[in-house]
């Protein structure tokens, strides 16, 4: 049986994933900070084995890979979806708040993928997929911290493509549109709503299912031959443009 572990999984994406996987045959690991939600997820999939741990912390890091290492010994695929979200202009977006959202963001990715390579390269070679953003495919306002984390990671993704296939290993990402998770419709206004539509070809939020899905593609044996690949899962909000309302009515 195939493992996979999931970062930022105590909810939406993370969680969705855990569930999509787990219905396809994986064993799934299930981490994040949160360990009273992860608690909660883990009720939710009962066979899944749930660790609480943070990924921007590099000792956390080092017990999580002990651990499954110990408790499987190898590692199929990799999900690096937890992140951080910070919003705000740039000039009211101090230091702290910028390297609390590359912690997660960007040193997550790196810490838990360099950490888990051994047991990823172990059975001939597994998939890492981290989870970006189309913020990191395209400038937004007041996503300074944000946008920038999830273009690094983008580019982190390539590098990880690069050097890892020497050893087996697959690695992608998927870059996800607007999604109408809990988070998204509690703080977006009906005209934000309506401005999304607006720009989405689809006209509509994707869901976490979704997303889910096309992670679940990424670590499987279909997609044996893809690495190194930014997969945008958004509507065709990256192919759009400007968008004029005024033109599409």
């Amino acid at each position: 049986m195939k493992t996979a572990l999931i970062t930022g999984a105590a909810r939406g994406i993370g969680l969705a994933t855990g569930g999509e996987l787990s219905a396809e045959g994986w064993r799934v690991v299930l981490l994040d900070r949160d360990g009273a939600e992860l608690a909660k997820a883990a009720k939710n999939l009962p066979e899944a084995m749930a660790i609480e741990a943070d990924v921007s912390v590099p000792e956390d890091v080092a017990r999580v890979v002990a651990e499954v290492e110990g408790q499987f010994g190898h590692l199929d695929g990799l999900v690096n979806n937890a992140g951080v979200a910070d919003f705000g202009p740039i000039r009211e977006t101090s230091f702290e708040r910028w390297r609390r959202v590359m912690e997660t963001n960007l040193d997550g990715p790196f810490l838990m993928t360099q950490g888990f390579t051994d047991l990823l390269a172990a059975d001939g070679g597994g998939a890492v997929v981290n989870i970006t953003s189309i913020s990191g495919l395209r400038a937004s306002t007041l996503r300074v911290a944000y946008g920038t984390s999830k273009a690094a990671l983008a580019q982190l993704t390539l590098q990880q493509a690069v050097e890892l296939g020497e050893l087996g290993i697959r690695v992608n990402a998927v870059a996800p549109g607007p999604v109408a998770t809990k988070l998204a419709m509690a703080v977006h206004s009906p005209e934000i709503i309506a401005a999304y539509h607006d720009a989405l070809p689809l006209n509509r939020y994707g869901t976490e299912e979704e997303i889910a899905a096309a992670i679940t593609f990424l670590l499987s044996d279909k997609a044996s031959f893809v690495t190194g690949q930014i997969l945008a899962a958004d509507g065709g909000f990256e192919a759009t443009g400007i968008g004029l309302p005024a033109l599409r009515a």
